[in-house]
Formats: structure tokens, sequence, C-alpha cells
């Protein structure tokens, strides 16, 4: 009597679980895609000598 709403809340628990999992590794990477990089322009060519006294 007791093992289908056991088995039910079970299964639900770990859809629940498996739907925060994958929406949130989908969400960091998407963040990840629109952060703009700050290094890749800033790149000098040729960088300054280093000044020994």
């Amino acid at each position: 009597m007791v093992l289908w709403p056991a088995v039910s809340l079970v299964g639900f628990l770990v859809l629940t679980a498996l739907v925060i999992a994958l929406g949130t590794r989908s969400t960091a990477r998407y963040e990840r895609e629109q952060r703009p990089t700050v290094f890749e322009d800033n790149t000098a060519a040729d960088p300054a000598p280093a000044i020994t006294a």
C-alpha cells in the first residue's frame, strides 16, 4: 500500500534534482559565454622594458 507513494516521491525528487543540476550547468555556461574577456583586447604587442636601478 505504501510502496507506490514512496516510489512516486523518490522519482519526483530524483527528477527535480536532475532538472536543477541541468539548469545550473546550462546557466553557468551561458553566463561564461556572455561575460566579456577583459584581457583579450588589452594585450600589448611589445611589452615595456623593465627599469633597472
